[in-house]
């Protein structure tokens, strides 16, 4: 279907006490400390990177910030990559190209990016059956995500449990006009998340309604054109949305699963297999960043720069509640110090957990992304580099959890996932779709 041009103009809400003028002010002075601290070269324990250079990409999510920041904060040239460039993306299918073209050809050496698309992408499933070797090498944050609908289901108190809009979709329907649900990238997070939602409540996102895949910056422009039902998509997207009062937060991804995985940093596995030193960099630079980005003193300063124009390009009273905490779920609904708040360094919220990568894998079974046959465990195994997280960890004195598995994890619908047997927790889904 054709959709609208994304509408750029904001709110011009600011979070209360900062005006722009002061996140400037803000910026700047951070910056000016960082290039104090933490200048080009000053980290030299061992043999430096192979290389200066490498090319990142991000979409406008929050969830980006440990790699703009690693950027501002000068922590990728401390650590021996003064010319590493961090590199807008308009979509999350353009990041995949990026990837696949890789930065000799004008394209990308690694991302910000959903974690399931790595193994995609090795997979040949998303890149025309072409397989493109990716490795994950840190997990990005965890939490921070959210599933918005239009206003009109009020009315019927769709909330965490979405069995309320059923009827109403069902008549969408039954009219020849099926309701539209958007996420960012077919068997990505959001992917994911709206799908279990749904299922969860009796609703089959195969056949009950129609998923639609919108770039994350579109979601509140569409849902303003009426072109889509409900969205699932990182922040700053659902608090912009309650913000312009086009619709409210059903839930929080974390009300589903608390304390879930959701971005990565990824890169080109020929790239890392090339330049491991600078991997490792890389990847220490990203950790650094994220253990300051996790610092409650820091998230004004934070916001400051990633809400800048070339960056996320929101005014940061869409970006700073819900870090801080205070959720506004735009139906009368409000949270103040909300366990449900992004993660970037806390509870291992950094650590790319082989378990959490194999949930992801036996969802994207579960809706037919992957086939049935599928050797999920060692797909894993390949893909995830869980020990290049852990020797940067230690070049910044930090320390990883004693195990590659967070073991059982429990949803809010009673269901259980044991990573010892996926398959149980495959068969206990009455709704699916398997090839």
């Amino acid at each position: 279907m054709t959709m609208s041009k994304t509408d750029m103009t904001q709110s011009g809400l600011k979070a209360p006490g900062l005006t722009r003028r002061h996140a400037l002010i803000g910026a700047a002075a951070t910056v000016a400390a960082a290039k104090a601290a933490f200048p080009a070269g000053a980290h030299a324990a061992g043999a430096g990177p192979e290389v200066a250079k490498a090319r990142l990409g991000f979409i406008a999510l929050t969830d980006s910030s440990p790699v703009i920041i690693a950027k501002e904060r000068g922590l990728f040239a401390k650590y021996g990559l003064p010319d590493l460039e961090v590199v807008k993306q308009a979509s999350w299918a353009a990041t995949r190209d990026n990837l696949v073209l890789g930065s000799e050809r004008g394209g990308i050496d690694g991302a910000h990016i959903l974690s399931p698309m790595p193994y995609l992408m090795t997979t040949g499933a998303i890149t025309n059956g072409v397989p493109t070797p990716m490795y994950i090498l840190a997990r990005l944050n965890t939490n921070g995500q959210g599933i918005s609908v239009g206003n009109d289901l009020k009315s019927v108190q769709v909330g965490l449990n979405s069995a309320g809009a059923k009827a109403k979709f069902q008549q969408l329907k039954a009219a020849g006009n099926i309701a539209k649900i958007a996420m960012t990238f077919r068997g990505g997070t959001h992917d994911l998340w709206v799908r279990y939602w749904l299922a969860a409540g009796g609703i089959n996102p195969e056949t009950d309604v129609a998923t639609i895949v919108i770039p994350p910056p579109q979601m509140v422009a569409n849902m303003k054109a009426g072109t889509q039902d409900a969205f699932c998509v990182g922040e700053p997207w659902n608090g912009q949305l309650v913000n312009q009062k086009v619709g409210y937060t059903a839930c929080l991804t974390s009300e589903l699963w608390m304390n879930h995985p959701e971005k990565a940093l990824g890169m080109r596995a020929a790239w890392v297999d090339k330049y491991p030193r600078a991997a490792q960099a890389i990847t220490a630079a990203v950790q650094e960043a994220q253990l300051w980005c996790d610092k409650a003193s820091n998230l004004p300063a934070m916001c400051s720069i990633v809400s800048g124009r070339q960056y996320i390009n929101v005014p940061m009273g869409d970006i700073l509640p819900r870090l801080q905490g205070t959720v506004d779920y735009g139906d009368g609904r409000t949270l103040k110090n909300s366990p449900h708040r992004m993660k970037f360094w806390a509870d291992n919220a950094s650590f790319p957990f082989k378990s959490h990568d194999l949930w992801f894998l036996t969802e994207d079974v579960r809706w037919g992304v992957l086939p049935q046959k599928t050797n999920t465990k060692a797909l894993v195994d390949k893909v995830n580099r869980s020990d290049i997280w852990r020797a940067a960890a230690k070049t910044i004195g930090q320390n990883g959890p004693a195990g590659d598995s967070r073991g059982v994890e429990r949803f809010f619908d009673g269901k259980v996932f044991d990573p010892v047997n996926p398959g149980a927790y495959l068969a206990s889904q009455p709704i699916k779709k398997l090839v």
